[in-house]
Order: structure tokens, then sequence, then C-alpha cells
């Protein structure tokens, strides 16, 4: 039934916004309703007959996306609480597609903690501390 996705649920589903669940609900239900593929037609021409909003733009640029960097920062447990929050907020309870797929890619070319990186991160904390406490000496 056509009437079960409101008017932005299938502009997102359009713009592959939408969490995989809803998503897949949506195209079950295109395949199954030819009044449903007509109203997402419609709904998509007259959006693009419309011009450029600026929701328009910023849906469609991402720009309440994190970046890749911040993704892999948060991955690290390195970014300010606030900012992890966010990202948390955005990926688990906005289900942003893009960024859950940019996690687990960078997740994927993680390479497994071995004894050297623990290693490597060992001495640039080491470094990092002793350069802050030098700072705060002259300070």
């Amino acid at each position: 039934m056509s009437t079960q996705f409101t008017d932005a649920e299938l502009l997102a589903y359009l713009d592959e916004g939408l969490p995989v669940t809803r998503m897949t609900a949506i195209e079950a239900a295109l395949r199954d309703s030819e009044p449903l593929r007509l109203r997402t037609a419609e709904l998509r021409d007259q959006r693009e007959a419309q011009g450029h909003t600026v929701g328009e733009i910023w849906r469609r640029s991402r720009l309440s996306c994190p970046t890749r960097h911040q993704l892999g920062s948060y991955l690290l447990g390195a970014l300010e609480t606030n900012l992890a929050q966010y990202i948390l907020f955005h990926v688990e309870t906005v289900g942003c597609r893009y960024c859950a797929a940019n996690i687990e890619d960078l997740r994927a070319s993680q390479p497994a903690d071995s004894a050297e990186t623990a290693q490597r991160r060992q001495k640039f904390f080491q470094s990092s501390a002793g350069h802050m406490r030098k700072r705060r000496e002259r300070d």
C-alpha cells in the first residue's frame, strides 16, 4: 500500500538516505505497487523542477556527515566526547548508511593490533606527553 510511506521517506529513498530496513520495505512495496511507483516518480520530477534549495543541497552534499578522518578518529577513540556522541547518533539513530559503510571500510582496513602497533602508539604517546610537559614548564 503506497500510503504507508511519507513523501519525505520516498525522496530519501531516492537519495539512498534511509536505514537499510526502511529502504528494503520501500523497494518491496515499489515492486508490488504501480501507484507507488508513479507517486515516487512524480515526487522526483517535482523536486527536480523546483531547482536547488538550501535543504536539497544540504541533503545531497551530506553536509551533516562527519569526514572520513573524523570517523577514523572515532574508531580510535581519539575524539572529544561531543563529536563522538554525534557520530554515534548519526550512524545508529539517524541510520546514515554512508557513514556506516565508511566505518565498516575503516574497520576492515585497520591492521590487527600487534605488539608492533602497541609499541608505536606508546612511543607516540610518550613523545607527545614529554612535549606537553616541557611546554607547561615554559608557561
